[in-house]
């Protein structure tokens, strides 16, 4: 297993001097120019996480997604074959969305033999192709090889499923992710199937919500019920065991024993009734091996956080995990998706632990959405010519740094690409 040893004079930020040490500017979170870049920058361009496969387990398995930032919405559908496929959610006749239930703006799941259009009953095969026209004779020329779904780059990376909206994506999924991510290759994230969700739209820019998962810097003020007593005193300080970067992704590891927990003045009764909470059930199955799981060698390892550009985050404990998705809706606002994902319950008691763990982690998640729509308000005071917009950021917030200089430059790249030759 590789080893990332922290510097001698304790910077992390000095593994990657391409970040720099100095204040950093938030217009990219405040400006609703480089946002209307961002969506074709970015999430025109990325790979982006949309589900998983066990959402799909049969022939005919679909389900929608709205994806307003980039203004469109696809549909996700098992075929005969097998293969895992989306296509974009419009009827080739007359741009009807096409799979909708009562609301055509809401998500929707299901499972079929073909996609039906409401509006004038053309037909569509799982794999997109156009099977029935009414009325055919009525058309000019016809062709139905030409008028099937349009298709969506979509790739299946250990059970996630992803979609990319550039017609000609500049990379696989695969070369997209990277060595750090698919170190989890090996991760049996298909035992985890009992999931917990939960939908938040929040007052913010997507990133400054990111930034709060990043660092835990904030964890002795911010979460003061949670950490032992000695982590709140003056000039103590709560840091992480390991920071790592992989082109625009980062990982973050914590050290973790549930020993401080143990202690009653840190926990709520429902937890010390159910022996399950903020870290999980006290009791879970052993923890999963895998080579990039504890990159860092963290012993005793407790959590490693990887956050997949540009809006994924997956947070791997012993024995199961937690997503979160941020999708923007505007420049200053987003729709926050989570879950946390165990192994199915085998006891009543088990399936207690499990909601338990998923209430508590809920109230830990609000106690960080709650100071969002302040920080976002403030930022934009002065919004033209902001008061402040030079902030010193400590080497614990590493990856904060290093999320809004890769927005940055994926914007910047875009930008230099549409630039005329020659100006």
């Amino acid at each position: 297993m590789a080893k990332w040893p922290k510097p001698a004079e304790g910077s992390w930020t000095a593994h990657y001097p391409e970040l720099g040490t100095g204040p950093v500017s938030f217009r990219d979170s405040t400006s609703p120019e480089f946002y209307e870049l961002e969506r074709e920058a970015i999430f025109k361009r990325a790979w982006l996480n949309v589900g998983r496969v066990e959402e799909v387990p049969r022939v005919g398995s679909h389900f929608t997604k709205e994806i307003e930032v980039a203004k469109t919405a696809v549909i996700v559908v098992k075929g005969r074959d097998g293969q895992i496929r989306a296509f974009y959610n419009i009827c080739r006749h007359r741009g009807n969305k096409l799979v909708w239930n009562d609301f055509p703006n809401e998500e929707v799941k299901g499972t079929c033999r073909q996609f039906t259009c409401k509006y004038h009953g053309w037909r569509y095969g799982l794999d997109g192709e156009l099977k029935f026209v009414q009325q055919p004779g009525e058309f000019f020329g016809l062709d139905n090889s030409q008028y099937g779904l349009k298709p969506v780059r979509c790739d299946v990376w250990n059970g996630f499923i992803f979609i990319n909206l550039d017609p000609e994506p500049r990379q696989t999924l695969r070369e997209f992710l990277g060595p750090m991510i698919t170190a989890l290759d090996d991760y049996p994230f298909e035992l985890m199937t009992e999931r917990y969700e939960f939908v938040a739209h929040n007052n913010s820019n997507w990133k400054i919500f990111a930034d709060a998962f990043q660092e835990y810097y904030h964890v002795p003020s911010l979460h003061s019920q949670q950490v032992p007593t000695e982590v709140r005193q003056p000039n103590q300080t709560f840091e992480c065991g390991h920071f790592q970067i992989d082109g625009p992704h980062r990982l973050v590891s914590t050290a973790g024993t549930r020993r401080w927990l143990l202690a009653p003045e840190f926990m709520y009764p429902v937890e010390r009734a159910t022996r399950s909470g903020l870290v999980g059930p006290w009791r879970t199955p052993e923890t999963h091996q895998s080579l990039g799981l504890n990159p860092g060698g963290i012993e005793p390892w407790g959590i490693t956080n990887f956050q997949i550009f540009p809006n994924l985050e997956i947070l791997i404990y012993h024995g199961w995990y937690l997503l979160y998705r941020y999708w923007p809706t505007s420049y200053n606002t987003h729709k926050f998706e989570a879950y946390n994902a165990f192994h199915p319950a085998r006891t009543v008691r088990e399936r207690i632990e499990h909601e338990v763990a998923s209430v508590v982690l809920k109230e830990f998640a609000l106690q960080d959405a709650g100071m969002l729509g302040g920080t976002q308000a403030a930022l934009e005071y002065g919004l033209d010519e902001p008061i402040v917009d030079d902030y010193p950021l400590n080497d614990q917030e590493i990856l904060v740094r290093h999320l809004h200089k890769v927005s940055v430059d994926w914007v910047e790249q875009y930008k230099s690409e549409r630039r005329p030759v020659g100006v």
